[in-house]
């Protein structure tokens, strides 16, 4: 008996719009850059960081006024939801969530902030007022290291949510589309 080749693709439905798509792989492509590019670099690494923030603005007006998966009302949780999750979680029985879960959700809303902050003390650094302030590159670095770890959860996370629920995440966020 020979099997349907799109048997696989007719249970997938559209989840991410191309707008968050795309926000989200230059955002981490401006990260991940801008990181390796600290010394030495200073106008790329600046670039970087004023496109990292002008994202994030795009990113948050879209929160606002995308399409439903996009919108914030979809996935930032309330505390019980998310304390609701990670209890179901630790015992293997969480809920599979079409869009962002729970955690997820926060880790969204932790990591624009994160890089928000990076942009605005960027910026900081190089006004007049403060200009060569000691304080002020020193939260700059530790909000960038802060953020690369959580990046580093965040990839953690797709992975593990991809094996436990038996689907390619960071696929799903390059097409658009998840198992229904």
């Amino acid at each position: 008996m020979m099997r349907n080749a799109t048997a696989p693709t007719l249970n997938m439905i559209p989840v991410w719009d191309p707008l968050v798509r795309i926000f989200h792989w230059t955002l981490a492509t401006c990260f991940i850059a801008a990181y390796l590019l600290t010394e030495g670099n200073g106008a790329i690494h600046q670039a970087l960081g004023y496109l990292a923030g002008g994202l994030v603005a795009l990113r948050i007006a879209w929160g606002f006024i995308g399409p439903s998966r996009a919108r914030f009302a979809d996935f930032v949780p309330s505390l019980r939801s998310l304390f609701v999750y990670v209890r179901d979680m630790s015992r293997g029985r969480e809920q599979r969530y079409i869009g962002h879960n729970p955690v997820g959700g926060v880790m969204i809303v932790t990591l624009l902030a994160q890089i928000a902050l990076l942009a605005l003390t960027g910026w900081l650094m190089t006004t007049d007022a403060f200009w060569g302030v000691r304080w002020l590159q020193d939260l700059h670095e530790a909000i960038a290291l802060l953020a690369a770890l959580c990046v580093c959860i965040h990839v953690g996370g797709a992975i593990f949510e991809s094996i436990r629920h038996r689907e390619n995440l960071p696929l799903a966020m390059i097409t658009g589309r998840k198992r229904a």
